[in-house]
């Protein structure tokens, strides 16, 4: 070895050792790349966030030349850098983004899942594989045993049923309550204000539209300026930590991209994704997917054939939990079982109605069509 390179490894030993007496964290500080393809904000913008990482004690460089994600990808397969934070990836299917925020209710950080990417093409599939990609990300992050709320979006019900089937097989998904007076699974709009879950689930169009929200309602729109991005690409086998930013992304929020990256690579985010991704196979992770997917119509016999209403009765009782797409052929369901019902909405969405005297009997017809759990 050449003088040269052993003056090199010493000085970069002193360097280590001394970062880790003034940051309390020893080993070698991970590096975060940044691939810039052009902020909304200017080069001001950039030489910001670069700043601010390295006032937050980061190892951050930045990502020059013609064909950036070319390069970044090169610099991250080789080592050159272990995370890189950067704007409109084109992950592949399979893989989408976990973001980051600062609920502003309490000041409490959240995770959306997802924000960017496509983790199936099926809706409802994607949304329980963002659920298994929460908890792969927050835990990256630090935290041991995150919470998981389902946003009450179109699918938050099947997304629910299949969840609570992958728990019920064993793999531990440690649910919130929603803060509303009638709880559950599924969240309202106060328990995104007020980050009841650490984990919210929903597809990536909405969680895009959220973290648009979270990080500028306070500049009015144009300026990202909270949390911490749209979050690392998660998908089963896919190994790269590749951190999603905006154009509209302001420097605190390109740093704390970085920031959540360096978290991720301390707390060896690839063996946690590997573990969590084996434990839900375990559990049926595959063959729910693939129920979801080979799935009909529920009971379709029942939506082509004509059916003919019972004699209306006062109907003072409801069942909950029925996506939206379902509510008629649901109704359809009880009045061929000769029970009279209509469909309706309540507070946390469509709901069928019924006397007092056939809730129960309606309940089991129901859970039996797959149509409530």
């Amino acid at each position: 070895m050449s003088d040269k390179k052993i003056k090199a490894m010493i000085a970069n030993t002193f360097l280590e050792v001394a970062d880790a007496l003034e940051t309390g964290q020893y080993g070698k500080k991970p590096v975060i790349g940044f691939a810039s393809e052009g902020s909304e904000h200017g080069q001001d913008n950039i030489e910001e966030a670069m700043k601010i990482a390295e006032m937050k004690g980061l190892k951050a460089v930045l990502i020059e030349g013609e064909d950036l994600h070319k390069k970044m990808e090169e610099m991250l397969d080789s080592g050159e850098i272990d995370g890189a934070v950067t704007m409109h990836y084109p992950f592949p299917i399979g893989v989408s983004t976990v973001g980051k925020v600062v609920t502003p209710g309490k000041g409490k950080p959240m995770y959306i899942a997802t924000t960017t990417g496509t983790s199936d093409t099926d809706r409802i599939s994607g949304m329980v594989k963002n659920a298994i990609y929460g908890i792969i990300a927050a835990k990256a992050d630090g935290v041991e045993n995150p919470t998981v709320g389902i946003a009450n979006i179109d699918g938050a019900r099947q997304t629910e049923k299949a969840l609570l089937k992958l728990a019920e097989n064993g793999y531990d998904i440690n649910f919130a309550e929603s803060v509303r007076a009638d709880g559950g699974i599924v969240m309202r709009g106060n328990d995104l204000l007020g980050g009841t879950p650490d984990i919210m689930v929903m597809d990536s169009l909405t969680g895009n539209l959220m973290m648009k929200v979270f990080s500028s309602y306070t500049t009015g729109g144009n300026y990202e300026s909270l949390g911490f991005g749209y979050g690392p690409g998660v998908g089963e086998g896919y190994d790269r930590l590749i951190m999603i930013v905006s154009r509209a992304s302001g420097a605190p929020v390109i740093a704390g991209a970085m920031e959540y990256a360096t978290n991720l690579i301390r707390h060896d985010w690839k063996k946690i994704a590997d573990e969590e991704f084996e434990k839900a196979n375990k559990a049926g992770l595959k063959d729910i997917i693939n129920e979801l997917k080979s799935a009909g119509k529920k009971d379709a016999g029942v939506a082509a054939e004509e059916v003919k209403m019972p004699p209306k009765e006062v109907v003072t009782s409801q069942i909950p939990g029925i996506e939206v797409m379902d509510l008629e052929d649901a109704v359809k369901a009880l009045w061929k079982a000769g029970i009279y019902a209509e469909s309706g909405m309540g507070c946390t969405g469509p709901i069928v109605l019924m006397s007092d005297a056939n809730k129960d009997k309606a309940h089991e017809i129901l859970k039996a069509a797959g149509y409530v759990s």
